[in-house]
């Protein structure tokens, strides 16, 4: 009977239990998708709120209506977007001032073919949804535009991936292809060729 090598045994089932494990966290991480994914539908037919302040750690109220008040315009940021007909070109988001001490707010107005576009609008309220920003968390996009813009395009359920079965069965198939390629040579040098 020949020998099993055991360094190269030991590193092989090593590398297949460790690709087991990534598949079975990538269904872990699907079954949290859905269930994020249902919250945010179920987000869509609640009635509006104000926009809220939120503290680090609460979980972002997305894809809900809300309505909020901006009482200055503070600065401006011009990112990639598309508008409602699904055009490319750039989302226009305004950091507001909301009170003395409040956190503010960051409003998407709308969209445009030009970063530099020239629109009218001084503040006040807001109607939207909310949706994810990477600078304040949460971001208003608001439903209808000021002059010199076009509304942008609404934040949807369809922009979040759920490929996480997809990364699971990637795992798991790497790690069957990993285990039939050490059986066959071990099988290989058992034969003696």
């Amino acid at each position: 009977m020949k020998k099993v090598p055991i360094i190269a045994t030991v590193v092989v089932v090593a590398a297949v239990a460790a690709m087991i494990a990534l598949g079975i966290w990538q269904l872990q991480r699907a079954q949290w998708k859905d269930s994020l994914i249902a919250q945010y539908r179920a987000a869509e037919t609640l009635p509006p709120i104000a926009f809220p302040a939120m503290a680090p750690g609460k979980s972002l109220p997305l894809f809900r209506r809300a309505t909020g008040t901006c009482l200055r315009p503070a600065a401006h940021r011009a990112i990639a977007g598309a508008n409602r007909a699904g055009d490319s070109g750039y989302a226009h988001i305004v950091h507001c001032v909301t009170g003395a001490e409040g956190p503010g707010m960051a409003v998407e107005l709308g969209w445009s073919k030009d970063p530099q576009a020239k629109y009218q609008w001084t503040g006040g309220q807001v109607d939207g949804i909310i949706a994810p920003d990477r600078q304040q968390r949460i971001r208003l996009v608001a439903l209808n535009a000021p002059p010199g813009l076009e509304p942008s395009a609404l934040p949807s359920l369809d922009a979040i991936p759920q490929n996480h079965r997809m990364y699971a069965i990637q795992w798991f198939a790497f790690a069957a292809i990993a285990a039939l390629i050490y059986g066959l040579a071990l099988r290989k040098r058992w034969l003696g060729r």
